[in-house]
């Protein structure tokens, strides 16, 4: 089974096609996606050719990740023993980065409601959130608004 490569001619004709760079079914996706299951692959590679005991790889867990490119499945590679521990993308880790929060605090910081930001994160990101997401993400300014007041 060969490993898929991002194709950087179909990519240029869905741009010029007038295909969107990010979102749901975004040009770069698959980049972001195949850039980090490889960085992912060699953090696992160089922990295992660091371990005094014998291990070796035990194959991949499939996760949902989202992100400013939209959401993927990423493949993370585990080992036999469970000691790797990514750094790239940690364990239970959903969000790319922390992009996404920063836009949902500027949004709430705007008087926004939790339906608009839903709403505007969808369109833009192709990603659902629940109230409790963004309710977790606005209570990190509690602390920074009462120490304000």
């Amino acid at each position: 089974m060969s490993k898929p490569t991002f194709d950087i001619d179909a990519a240029l004709q869905a741009l010029r096609d007038g295909q969107d760079l990010t979102g749901k079914d975004g040009i770069l996706t698959p980049l972001i996606k195949q850039l980090t299951e490889a960085a992912m692959q060699a953090e696992l590679d160089n922990h295992l050719a660091k371990e005094a005991t014998p291990n070796r790889k035990n194959g991949t867990t499939g996760k949902t990740m989202k992100g400013p490119v939209g959401s993927f499945e990423l493949k993370t590679p585990r080992d036999r023993s469970g000691t790797f521990e990514p750094q790239l993308i940690k364990k239970h880790q959903t969000h790319l980065t922390d992009e996404l929060e920063r836009k949902i605090l500027a949004l709430f910081a705007l008087g926004n409601s939790y339906q608009d930001i839903r709403a505007h994160i969808a369109e833009l990101y192709d990603i659902e959130l629940s109230n409790g997401t963004i309710n977790a993400v606005t209570d990190k300014l509690l602390p920074e608004l009462q120490a304000w007041c």
